[in-house]
């Protein structure tokens, strides 16, 4: 009997969960397909300020990786990766820990082929204070764990009658929504008879550079800035921190900003274990360096997403750390990785850039139509970025669970919002 040839994915994001399910349709009985990831179910990562804010719920979003992998015909490993041996050709894993106790001792995953979809964490770039003062939402665990700190916080706020005061670091997409979300929660438990919660909500976004979304047009940057402040957040641009402390955040001027939560959201890093990984050219933020076909200095290995870095021809930067890209790698990968494992010749990827959105909440949304189609570079606002911005969560959600199921859980989405309270603060 023939050994299957192993295919090992590293990350059940955007990207990571996305081939693995294609994969395991697609894969003749000659290939095994496994996935790795420490959390227990699948969030999509622009959701995660949702969740952190507690305008949607983990569970209600999550797809469970045993039960999605058991129907999709790939094997799921839960645990953390410490480290990728090339030779042998091993996963490192460590213990399992779940609520206090091992589960699963430290143990290995071989490979024949390795795609490595871990995404990326907030960078503090080495800034004092920030790993023991500063919260992240970089995961669903992350994100679920600033949900209960907020909840708890802002219910005291709300017993003692004063502000409670959350600092933002990073205009990025997710700082930006993140701050909308925080508004859109209070105005939650406001309707919910806590009378004057949207004013002892007091959020301050604050951005190194000298606008927010600086990937985005700058038209989206104003407009968006200026929907933030009619919210009433304060927006802080040219202001770089030099320390967080445990009552707030010290900027390069030495000007203190107050914040009894502070959020970091500055910054791409990819995680510890990319590093580690011998012989592997890397960029400074421990991206790893990849080809036309993203495959790595290591034939067998592969990177996409946000841990990867690709600059195309033509191009003078790498392609941005966005779950735009990394659905497109998904799918380049999820069509092309069995015949190049077969070792036949293949075209190599290209990058199409259809736009961005950003979501602030109910209140607003903004984005650009990109440089493909008939409306290249084109602006939109409202209901329809807002229609936009949903439909790309709709289409992650056909794409993992096939159209009809996806249409179901939309339905079910839907439904359950017209019976539920709006938001997580129970």
């Amino acid at each position: 009997m023939v050994e299957k040839h192993k295919i090992v994915i590293v990350g059940g994001g955007v990207a990571g969960l996305d081939l693995a399910t294609q994969l395991g349709r697609r894969a003749p009985d000659a290939f095994s397909v496994t996935l790795i990831d420490r959390e227990p179910s699948h969030v999509w990562k622009p959701m995660l300020h949702t969740i952190a804010a507690g305008t949607q719920d983990a569970e209600i979003q999550g797809t469970s990786y045993m039960v999605h992998a058991a129907a999709k015909g790939f094997v799921f490993h839960p645990g953390e990766v410490i480290a990728i041996d090339r030779s042998p050709r091993h996963v490192r894993l460590a213990p399992l820990i779940l609520h206090g106790e091992e589960t699963l001792p430290a143990r290995a995953v071989q490979y024949d082929s390795l795609i490595l979809a871990a995404g990326s964490k907030a960078n503090d770039f080495g800034t004092p204070g920030v790993k023991k003062h500063c919260l992240t939402i970089d995961s669903r665990a992350d994100a679920i764990a600033f949900n209960d700190r907020l909840r708890a916080r802002l219910l005291k706020a709300l017993s003692e009658r004063r502000v409670l005061s959350v600092a933002i670091v990073g205009g990025g997409a997710t700082g930006v929504e993140l701050a909308a979300e925080l508004i859109q929660i209070a105005d939650v438990v406001e309707h919910f008879g806590a009378t004057g919660a949207r004013k002892q909500m007091h959020v301050t976004l604050i951005e190194a550079g000298n606008r927010i979304l600086a990937p985005f047009p700058e038209r989206i940057s104003h407009e968006a800035q200026r929907s933030l402040e009619a919210l009433g957040i304060v927006v802080r641009t040219s202001a770089k921190v030099s320390s967080a402390e445990p009552g707030g955040l010290v900027l390069g001027s030495g000007e203190q900003v107050a914040a009894e939560l502070k959020v970091w959201a500055a910054g791409v890093q990819a995680p510890e274990f990319c590093e580690k990984i011998e012989g592997l050219k890397r960029t400074m933020n421990h991206q790893l360096s990849v080809g036309p076909t993203l495959v790595t200095d290591d034939p067998h290995i592969f990177a996409i997403g946000d841990c990867a870095s690709f600059t195309q021809a033509g191009d003078d930067r790498p392609l941005p750390t966005t779950a735009q890209v990394a659905f497109q790698q998904s799918v380049y990968l999820s069509k092309y990785l069995l015949p190049m494992i077969k070792q036949r010749p293949v075209p190599g990827f290209r990058y199409h850039d259809f736009g961005s959105l950003v979501a602030l909440g109910r209140y607003d949304a903004y984005g650009s139509l990109g440089r493909v189609g008939i409306f290249k570079g084109g602006f939109i606002r409202g209901k329809i970025a807002q229609l936009g911005h949903a439909l790309l969560y709709r289409r992650h959600q056909g794409r993992i669970h096939g159209m009809f199921r996806g249409s179901l859980i939309w339905l079910l989405d839907v439904l359950s919002r017209r019976v539920r309270p709006s938001g997580r603060f129970s």
